[in-house]
């Protein structure tokens, strides 16, 4: 089959021309300024499908080998995936192959099922306004990524963004659970992060300890009510986080704007790509120029510069602030940054396994820009002219790319958001084509996906382990893949295998509303705790004869325990007015041995696992007799696991 035949087929197999081009069609019209939304409402082929001819399968048949990618009853996944949720505030964890969601991360977002948002341990997490309620009941989750050790994923933690209130979340890989957020200064819009791989000086320190994070919306700074219309003075900045500690270690004054951030395996750089340079505050001013750039931090010189103390501190922050604009960094010798001019309003920046290329795509431009590392080292020495000399090839690839992932045999693939496809192509092949080699062919192969992706991402391809195994392309728009739902839909992400020389759809996964980056990790990498231990928790209730009301004035403790299928005390009574902390530890020992803990009119539900202590709050403000009722079922006698709150008038 043919390269353009290739492109043209559906994933029953059956070409669908007529689908393909209107999709292309429709790019074109979202680019002139007619909506793409219209376009792509209207992508449904109208005409009845052909008779399928004598003996052929019928055409909701799975292809043949489909069962190659199915974990059977009782397997593990190779992988886990996790991803974040979008405007859902969570983080996702998925097995694949096989596509099953197994477990959902609250973060940024209140989560009933757990408590997340209840409890005052997630409170404390999530911070709290003055009245004791969560300052923030909302989040949106886009990029998630892991701790490294020696240049791959260590399996300790993984970092999480908000975009909507300028906030970093941690993650523990053993519990899958988030222990920290902070919340950034002077940043609005905060999209991109990436933990750095090592320390940039110290080669004893071969693992993560900082995180960085770009800003995307330019804004007054201070923002507190002066220069709101002096447009041209909004700036962004740049920040590092420490990895343990989860402080604002310090920050970069920049032009232009930030999307996604990389990080470089020596640790001597991190860079953003940035599609407003012109710092525009209408979506057309965003598109002026036909150049933004990628833009690379020396690491190394901002610490110095701010141990020597050559900071500004910006409002009533008090996180260092250095220079990172055009103007003070004109001489690369004492540069803290580099801009490096690429094609047009790019979206995504990742590095290659190797360490040695970047690669940024530009949304508006059918390009896909190469970045040496070596030779962003070379400027920041003085031993390159222009920043534009450390681009070495800018193959063009398709309509809308956005992000890459690589293999272990030096190929990208990239998404094409307009194209609705992954296009592979070769890095030292593109690098040859740009130095003028007329037989290289930076381009490799071409895969339909359904419909427009966004994110993309290899198997440990933004690990120097790197597996060349899958691609999964999270797509936009799910249209006609699924059952329907109504009007709002599920989105696909589709694993593609990877492993041969042209790419294979092997699944659509459907996943929820709505995931935007993901990260593909080894399941031996991770080493995951089932049971708690009681020490961990410092209020725990130890020995179920801890159990009991204790009252100080108004503020009653109640403390009781929990070991399938009761709790320790029958019942309880306080009085109306009454402010109640409820600490409750479950003593049982048993793996996946969970209870809950709900009190019907008080808007409390929470679970505790094995070993495990929450609390929660409230006012107990209504009398009356309140069934206080296990959640998650635990027993065969689950349903008769109960405590009675009497609330006194």
């Amino acid at each position: 089959m043919s390269q353009d035949q290739n492109q043209d087929q559906k994933f029953d197999g059956q070409p669908d021309p007529g689908r393909r081009k209107f999709l292309n069609t429709a790019a074109f019209a979202g680019l002139a300024g007619a909506g793409l939304s219209v376009g792509l409402s209207a992508c449904k082929q109208e005409q009845a499908p052909a008779a399928a001819p004598a003996g052929a399968a019928p055409a909701d048949a799975a292809p043949a080998h489909v069962g190659k990618y199915e974990v059977a009853p009782g397997q593990l996944d190779t992988y886990y995936s996790f991803s974040s949720g979008g405007h859902s505030g969570d983080v996702r964890i998925y097995g694949l192959p096989s596509g099953r969601q197994l477990k959902s991360i609250p973060v940024f977002n209140m989560d009933c099922m757990v408590g997340w948002g209840i409890t005052n341990e997630s409170k404390a997490i999530i911070g709290t306004k003055p009245d004791g309620s969560v300052k923030y009941k909302t989040g949106d989750t886009h990029h998630v990524h892991p701790s490294y050790t020696d240049g791959t994923y260590d399996g300790k933690y993984l970092w999480v963004n908000d975009k909507i209130h300028g906030r970093l979340a941690r993650v523990r890989l053993d519990t899958m659970e988030c222990d920290k957020i902070t919340e950034l200064p002077n940043v609005q819009g905060f999209h991109g992060t990436f933990p750095d791989k090592r320390d940039p000086v110290d080669p004893a320190i071969n693992h993560t300890t900082r995180v960085f994070c770009g800003t995307e919306f330019s804004i007054p700074l201070p923002n507190d009510g002066h220069g709101l219309d002096d447009v041209a003075a909004y700036r962004s900045v740049f920040s590092c986080v420490d990895a343990e500690s989860m402080e604002v270690r310090w920050q970069v004054l920049i032009d232009g704007n930030c999307d996604l951030v990389a990080s470089s395996y020596d640790g001597k750089l991190a860079c953003t790509n940035q599609y407003n340079v012109e710092m525009g505050v209408h979506y057309e001013e965003t598109m002026a120029s036909e150049w933004d750039a990628c833009l690379f931090f020396n690491i190394a010189r901002i610490e110095e510069a701010v141990k020597a103390g050559k900071v500004t501190y910006i409002g009533g922050s008090k996180v260092p602030v250095v220079d990172g604009l055009r103007a003070s960094n004109a001489d690369p010798k004492t540069a803290l940054t580099c801009y490096v001019p690429i094609p047009k309003n790019p979206h995504g920046v990742n590095i290659s396994p190797d360490g040695k290329y970047y690669a940024c795509s530009g949304k508006l431009s059918p390009t896909a820009t190469v970045i040496s590392h070596e030779q962003v080292l070379k400027w920041f020495d003085g031993g390159v002219k222009e920043a534009r000399e450390c681009v070495v090839a800018e193959p063009e690839i398709g309509l809308g790319p956005l992000h890459t992932g690589f293999d272990n045999k030096g190929n990208a693939y990239t998404t094409l958001f307009l194209d609705s496809q992954i296009v592979k192509w070769n890095v030292e092949a593109a690098i040859k084509a740009y130095q003028g080699d007329k037989t290289a062919t930076p381009v490799v192969d071409r895969i339909d996906v359904h419909y427009q992706p966004g994110h993309g991402f290899t198997s440990m391809g933004e690990t120097k382990e790197a597996d060349g195994k899958y691609f999964i392309s999270d797509n936009k728009f799910s249209k006609d893949r699924f059952l329907p739902v109504g009007p709002l839909h599920p989105e696909t992400a589709q694993m593609i295998d990877i492993s041969g020389d042209k790419m294979m759809l092997v699944a659509d996964h459907s996943v929820l509303s709505e995931p935007h980056d993901s990260i593909v990790i080894r399941r031996d990498i991770i080493k995951t705790r089932q049971v708690y231990t009681l020490d961990e928790f410092p209020n725990a209730v130890k020995d179920p004869k801890e159990s009991g009301v204790f009252r100080e004035g108004k503020k009653v403790t109640v403390k009781l325990t929990s070991q399938a299928p009761a709790y320790s005390l029958r019942e309880f009574r306080v009085k109306k007015g009454d402010e109640v902390t409820i600490i409750l530890t479950n003593h049982d020992k048993i793996e996946d041995l969970t209870h809950g803990f709900a009190i019907p009119k008080h808007d409390i539900n929470f679970a505790v696992s094995p070993q495990e202590t929450k609390s929660v709050t409230f006012i107990a403000d209504k009398p009356g007799v309140y069934w206080c009722y296990c959640t998650h079922f635990c027993h065969a006698l689950h349903l008769e696991m109960r405590s009675r709150m009497i609330v006194e008038a």
